[in-house]
């Protein structure tokens, strides 16, 4: 199995997370910037994602989406995920809470653009996290990421 983790970090926790996950999965990690055409050759699954900041994915990730061709994941298993803080702590924060509903997180909207790329979801988009806006993960979290990532490869 030919997979791939595209990622971007701002403070290092989800770069942690990709890197966990590719280990796991014994596939690279790369940031949008440094995936080259051939790395999406014959892939058999890509996993992206992306910490959640102003309710959104970071801009280079949404960029890596944007360039992929409409069809260009036809036949590929996909999967997404995010950096974030855990509701517990979102809901401590009346506004906070309140965008989080309106506007949501990066995982999910990467998922609907990597199936509208013509990859097929195989799991839900997941949730990693965090203990505040600079990290560090939570205990247990890069351990979750690699099981996580092997259970994204046995739903294929």
């Amino acid at each position: 199995m030919k997979a791939l983790v595209v990622y971007d970090s701002a403070f290092g926790n989800t770069e942690k997370v990709a890197q966990a996950m590719g280990e796991a999965l014994g596939a690279e990690a790369l940031r949008p910037g440094d995936v080259k055409p051939e790395h999406l050759k014959g892939l058999d699954l890509l996993i992206v994602g992306s910490p959640t900041q102003k309710f959104t994915a970071l801009p280079s990730i949404n960029g890596f989406l944007k360039g992929l061709s409409n069809s260009g994941l036809d036949g590929v298993k996909v999967a997404a995920f995010d950096t974030r803080f855990p509701q517990s702590q979102v809901d401590e924060v009346g506004i906070l809470a309140f965008f989080a509903r309106l506007f949501g997180y990066a995982a999910e909207p990467i998922g609907k653009r990597l199936e509208k790329k013509g990859g097929h979801l195989v799991v839900a988009p997941e949730p990693f996290f965090v203990s505040d806006t600079e990290g560090p993960l939570l205990d247990g979290e890069l351990d979750r990421a690699a099981n996580w990532a092997r259970q994204v490869a046995a739903a294929m």
